[in-house]
């Protein structure tokens, strides 16, 4: 504001202003780009002051959408219901963390796998990891052991034209491709990172507490991570991890009794309830498997 000549007695911006330059018009690590659209702002606000229109200007978010145009990034946000086959995965980026949605559909076929959303090698190794581990335990999830050969999976990533790579979505896919090898819903309210191995352990990965920032931003409520990663919550935004139920898995398996709904009965669960609390009468015991 001193730069453009203003101050607080003419100049005002709200907090929810702030929040809505910070979630829909900048997308970085830093603030640069968020001190060039606050600059923007003062240079509209100062041309309607010399202009005589008004004489205190307070910067509402109906006023930044005024000065700056349509936002320019929508938060990548949960699903409202639990989906098949669809599940919320965690990716660190330049950015920061992101949420990095996994969809897995099966058709009738000869056992082809359709990989899609520009992925990296290393992605494209940990689909193949997770149906191999998967052909391993089929009879384990009553999943038919020829669904190999007569079934076709795939995987997709949506935002398809953004690259993406890295040894963190072995977890995801795993849950997506099972989900919908079994009907079973994935609960959306959940996300997980982790790699996996073939016979079903998850690995470390970087970038924890980006990753839960993205999904506290994200509203989401459960977070699975591996338990190697636990050396690390000491560095988790203090914010983000008060509002989060952190499940430390060590294998897929734990991943799969809190991330998939269970077909009978029927899950009436709401959100509001933490996966890795135990509770008295709670209608998921297999939730509370950790």
């Amino acid at each position: 504001m001193k730069r453009h000549g203003l101050n607080g007695n003419r100049l005002r911006i709200q907090k929810d202003a702030l929040l809505l330059l910070i979630d829909s018009y900048t997308a970085e690590a830093g603030v640069r780009n968020l001190e060039r659209e606050i600059a923007a702002i003062c240079r509209k606000a100062a041309k309607d002051l010399v202009d005589g229109t008004t004489r205190r200007i307070t910067v509402t978010p109906t006023q930044v959408k005024a000065y700056l145009g349509k936002p320019k990034f929508h938060p990548e946000k949960i699903e409202e219901n639990d989906a098949v086959g669809l599940v919320n995965g965690l990716a660190y980026t330049q950015a920061g963390g992101d949420l990095l949605k996994v969809e897995t559909v099966i058709l009738p076929g000869k056992g082809n796998v359709e990989l899609t959303g520009s992925l990296g090698d290393v992605m494209k190794e940990s689909a193949r990891i997770a149906i191999s581990y998967i052909r391993s335990v089929a009879d384990r999830y009553g999943i038919p052991a020829d669904f190999a050969t007569t079934k076709d999976i795939h995987i997709h990533f949506p935002e398809g034209a953004i690259p993406k790579d890295g040894p963190s979505a072995g977890v995801t896919m795993t849950t997506s491709i099972l989900s919908a090898l079994t009907g079973r819903p994935v609960y959306h309210d959940v996300a997980m990172t982790g790699e996996i191995t073939l016979r079903g352990r998850v690995l470390p990965i970087g970038g924890l507490r980006e990753k839960t920032m993205a999904a506290y931003k994200g509203n989401v409520k459960t977070v699975l991570y591996p338990r190697e990663n636990m050396r690390d919550l000491d560095e988790l935004d203090k914010e983000a991890a008060a509002n989060l139920c952190l499940i430390p898995c060590d294998t897929i398996e734990d991943v799969l009794a809190v991330a998939l709904r269970p077909i009978d009965p029927p899950c009436e669960e709401k959100n509001g309830f933490c996966p890795g609390i135990p509770m008295k009468n709670d209608p998921h015991p297999a939730r509370q498997v950790l």
